[in-house]
């Protein structure tokens, strides 16, 4: 319930803030704010799906073996609620990336027209299945303890949560590749022209930004999943999360797939 409420308010913000940006001029200051905005929602998914144990069936194709489906439980509830989602109209928001996008039934409600901030070319950028690698080869193993406890949907329930919030993040991109871009366009063109990713890699790049992103997003792991009990200081040092994992998600993959997809935005954006 927390983290379904957590997503409502971050949708509504983010609705408001490129509405904001279509009549106002998006800006970095206001970009920024929603991807500090994020890290809290990344952050309480990690510590949510931290509750459970690996789970192991959850992945393995032949635990499930649902009529008409060859796939692991986790694939057959992620393509179900993403179907669902779909029917429900999330994917028109330019925001959302589906990590099984074939054969998505169309939105049944009414239309919202969003701000068009971003070139048509965006529609085509999606790196949800380098994020889900990197999730479930990379980042599950290191911050949830071995084990089953036979809470499989809801293990699935948990790490479509991270999925989305991490790819939501890091497809943000998209529009702070545009912010920059509008603010520094003679910088950029020559690049884009070029189609040169190192110039356009160093014009992205801001190090004591990354930096301070890193040591962020371990203080908010640190505050947001420290065991706290009443009539003493709780357990100092002890987390639901280790915030260096909660760093390093960040340094080793949320910032440099964002990078990426900045690059690919960038690349088609005089066509």
């Amino acid at each position: 319930m927390m983290l379904t409420t957590l997503f409502l308010l971050a949708s509504s913000a983010c609705k408001h803030e490129m509405a904001k940006a279509e009549h106002n001029n998006v800006t970095l200051g206001m970009v920024r704010d929603s991807l500090i905005r994020q890290e809290d929602t990344i952050v309480y998914s990690l510590i949510e799906r931290a509750r459970f144990p690996l789970n192991p069936p959850t992945y393995d194709p032949s635990y499930a073996s649902i009529p008409g489906f060859g796939g692991s439980l986790l694939e057959f509830f992620v393509k179900q609620t993403e179907a669902v989602q779909a029917k429900a109209g999330r994917y028109d928001n330019p925001e959302e990336h589906p990590f099984f996008p074939d054969n998505l039934p169309p939105s049944l409600v009414p239309h919202y027209k969003y701000p068009e901030v971003l070139h048509p070319a965006a529609m085509s950028i999606n790196i949800n299945k380098l994020i889900w690698d990197m999730y479930f080869n990379k980042l599950l193993p290191s911050f949830v303890s071995p084990g089953d406890d036979g809470n499989y949907a809801l293990t699935a329930a948990r790490d479509l949560e991270c999925l989305q919030a991490i790819s939501r993040r890091i497809h943000y991109g998209k529009l702070v590749a545009e912010v920059k871009f509008r603010d520094e366009r003679k910088d950029y063109e020559p690049a884009i022209r070029a189609q040169d990713r190192f110039t356009l890699t160093n014009l992205l790049t801001f190090t004591n930004v990354e930096e301070a992103v890193k040591k962020r997003v371990a203080k908010k792991a640190m505050t947001f999943g420290q065991e706290v009990k009443l009539g003493d200081d709780g357990d100092k040092g002890k987390y639901k999360v280790d915030p260096a994992i909660v760093s390093g998600l960040y340094a080793d993959w949320v910032i440099p797939l964002t990078k990426e997809v900045e690059i690919d935005y960038l690349l088609r954006r005089l066509n």
